[in-house]
């Protein structure tokens, strides 16, 4: 499944490389190449790239989309259980 980032567009307005972005992440350059073409990580994973790119994990939601990961099941979740409700099953 692919997600929605602004890893790349970020990185590259600070001038950096992949290999200085996974160096300061701690992760692989294969990892940040795999991100920067929409694959999934982990939270850990995003929480490394997040602090590399010098913002605070509050800033989340302006490097990754808010519907991917866990959000986003727990956002679906929500959703079948007000269809379930609306069509009268349980």
């Amino acid at each position: 499944m692919s997600e929605f980032n602004n890893v790349r567009k970020i990185r590259e307005s600070k001038m950096m490389s992949k290999a200085e972005l996974a160096r300061k992440a701690n992760v692989t350059v294969q990892t940040i190449d795999r991100i920067e073409k929409g694959n999934e990580c982990r939270l850990d994973t995003k929480r490394k790239i997040i602090l590399a790119l010098g913002y605070k994990l509050g800033d989340r939601s302006k490097i990754f989309s808010e519907e991917s990961g866990d959000e986003g099941e727990a956002s679906n979740q929500g959703k079948r259980s007000k269809i379930r409700l609306k069509n009268g099953k349980s």
